[in-house]
């Protein structure tokens, strides 16, 4: 079986569904031959299971400090990264850090809304940015394919069902969220503005939803474990060809509507 690609970046990588991407990666049958695993306080509590992983896999796991709303954070961590790649490009990003706060209207102020929107959105338009020369890269090391793939470059952005504005109607009561549910509807265009720019380049972009995951976001009612949710999201992520480039797909690969 072919690896999923040679390189890739995962963020937000310390703990729930990133800590567990970076887990199937380094455990799967080909794994990349170097996986970057950002988060923002490496040597911090929340890290110690992600170090202890990347103890165990030293020679392909490399925790990287990256705080997705700082843009020098970012920057620093595509210097190191390029450093690591010696020369080749990055496969493959998963941007995968996010917060979430909960947010009726009454409890949503501007604070609130700002700081949702600088990480779940600026935080990867920089990564786009910062990072799009070792995917420009990456894609230029495949100079007799013109298909986009995972495997050649691409940027995955973790969105969610709750960012669809044709859904809303249906699981708003449940849960309003008016932060999180803007700030990844935001995302959504963000993956379609980078999908047509990055085209010319052979980079692939799309939006994926995990599914409800009983993490510490996701909450303990959530029907998926993580375990179940990274599986889907793999043989997605796998399986992706430049048809789904611009897209939002769920964890089994069913397309959501924006």
């Amino acid at each position: 079986m072919a690896s999923i690609c040679d390189s890739v970046l995962v963020t937000g990588s310390n703990r729930g569904i990133g800590l567990e991407l970076v887990r199937q990666l380094v455990d799967s049958p080909s794994p990349p031959v170097q996986i970057f695993a950002g988060c923002r306080d490496p040597n911090g509590p929340r890290s110690q299971d992600l170090q202890e992983l990347a103890q165990e896999h030293q020679d392909v796991i490399t925790v990287v400090q990256l705080d997705m709303t700082s843009s020098t954070s970012i920057s620093e961590a595509s210097k190191l990264v390029e450093a690591k790649l010696n020369g080749k490009g990055l496969n493959l990003i998963i941007n995968n850090a996010g917060v979430n706060i909960p947010g009726s209207l009454a409890e949503t102020g501007k604070c609130e809304m700002v700081d949702v929107y600088t990480t779940n959105v600026i935080g990867p338009m920089l990564i786009a940015k910062d990072f799009h020369p070792l995917l420009c890269k990456a894609a230029a090391q495949f100079p007799h394919q013109t298909s986009m793939s995972c495997r050649r470059s691409a940027v995955i952005n973790v969105s969610t069902l709750l960012s669809s504005i044709t859904r809303c109607p249906e699981n708003f009561s449940m849960c309003p969220m008016y932060p999180y549910r803007v700030s990844k509807a935001a995302l959504n265009m963000l993956t379609r503005c980078l999908a047509e720019d990055f085209r010319k380049d052979g980079i692939l972009v799309m939006s994926l939803h995990p599914g409800w995951v009983q993490t510490e976001m996701g909450g303990p009612k959530a029907p998926l474990t993580t375990a179940e949710s990274i599986s889907g999201m793999m043989k997605v992520i796998t399986n992706l060809t430049e048809k789904d480039s611009g897209s939002l797909l769920d964890w089994e690969g069913k397309n959501i509507p924006w």
